[in-house]
């Protein structure tokens, strides 16, 4: 049997008034997706555990098919393991944005999504300049990069900086015990950043300056069951993001690298979709994630939400679809990890709809791909690491 997942990253929404009461999933073309939901199996499932908060983390970890109460440290951790960085027991690992803040204000979680180059020479300045014994810098791809604090226990309270666009950033910034350290840090940092070249370049060019970092997602490093282990199947994942690629490492799939993919709308889809055909020789399961539609919703990018959705089904969902119906015994399944609606600019923690079809599942609904047909198929997974184990064996 050979299993494709592929994830369109935050593309579950609400209806838009300027779609005529459609959501982007219903308004788009995704002829190949539809296929898969008329003639497969289609339902609603719950990431995000009630209580948790509705970050990729929690959802992609059980898309994955483990239990955030189980497996979750935070989110920081996971970005860790990408970058092969090792944490010692009494270690915790934060997630170190690049922001724009002007007037008080949090006006860019990814300061104009900076160019990797520029944002390695911040963050190594900032670890020349801050680093120490017990703090180091971690440069990672655009905005995301990592802080490492040496020594425990660490008690605090962050808020995404995705969650606050727009919003008085000293309203959100780090709370709790050890709070303070990570304000005099950011304190330090916004000094610091200020003045660089770097954002005095931007600044000539019009473009959003990183003049600031913002902590959070912070954790341990964590244990992880393998994914062979669990589900008696071999994986391998293609991401643009640290997040799932350290998630990956951590369980024991093989990463699978593309040129071009960026983690955002420019990403190589055509590059993922050749990339994912290729892999199903060797591996009985690719996993498939692209951010391009999370990313319009943060910005409140509508046609580009579309335009990300239709790039994703007929670079990624139909070569992959296409290469399985060449095989006898095949599955392939398409959702979105959370919904990132629109109105909201960021992450919200309802069940989105999944879609799945090939060998051992008969059409079910037989309705296109959608929120509304996803509710009204009467099926619902309200665990959501249950999923996994439902499209391989069940």
């Amino acid at each position: 049997m050979k299993y494709a997942i592929i994830i369109m990253d935050g593309a579950a929404d609400e209806p838009l008034a300027e779609l005529e009461g459609k959501t982007p999933l219903e308004k788009a073309n995704i002829p190949h997706t539809d296929w898969i939901s008329i003639h497969g199996r289609g339902g609603m499932v719950q990431t995000v555990p009630r209580g948790y908060p509705p970050g990729s983390d929690v959802a992609l970890m059980s898309v994955l098919g483990y239990d955030p109460a189980v497996y979750h440290t935070g989110r920081a951790p996971l970005e860790a393991a990408a970058q092969d960085i090792e944490l010692g027991r009494d270690d915790w690992v934060f997630r170190c944005n690049l922001v724009t803040i002007a007037d008080g204000m949090m006006v860019d979680y990814s300061a104009g999504h900076i160019g990797t180059v520029e944002a390695a020479k911040l963050i190594g300045d900032l670890n020349e300049r801050l680093g120490n014994d017990t703090i180091r810098f971690y440069p990672g791809v655009s905005y995301r990069h990592l802080m490492v604090y040496h020594g425990g226990p660490f008690k605090c309270q962050c808020t995404p900086p995705h969650d606050i666009t727009e919003q008085p950033a000293a309203k959100y910034q780090p709370r709790g015990k050890s709070g303070k350290i990570l304000r005099g840090l950011m304190a330090q940092a916004g000094e610091i950043l200020a003045e660089h070249d770097v954002n005095k370049v931007r600044h000539d060019l019009g473009e959003n300056p990183a003049n600031a970092i913002w902590l959070w997602g912070q954790g341990q490093k964590p244990q992880m069951d393998s994914f062979q282990k669990l589900f008696k199947v071999s994986g391998c994942m293609i991401t643009a993001v640290d997040l799932l690629r350290g998630m990956g490492k951590l369980v024991g799939m093989k990463i699978i690298e593309v040129a071009g993919a960026t983690g955002y709308l420019d990403t190589n889809y055509a590059g993922k979709g050749e990339a994912a055909a290729a892999a199903l020789e060797d591996n009985d399961l690719v996993f498939v994630h692209v951010e391009a539609p999370d990313e319009a919703s943060h910005n409140a990018m509508v046609e580009a939400k579309i335009a990300a959705i239709e790039h994703i089904d007929s670079l990624i969902v139909g070569p992959l679809l296409k290469k399985l119906q060449e095989g006898d015994s095949w599955r392939i399944m398409v959702l979105p990890d959370h919904p990132t609606p629109i109105r909201l600019r960021t992450h919200s923690g309802e069940a989105v709809p999944f879609a799945m079809a090939g060998s051992g599942i008969s059409a079910a609904q037989q309705q296109p791909y959608s929120e509304a047909n996803g509710r009204a198929s009467g099926l619902r997974i309200d665990k959501g690491h249950e999923l996994m184990e439902y499209f391989v064996h069940g």
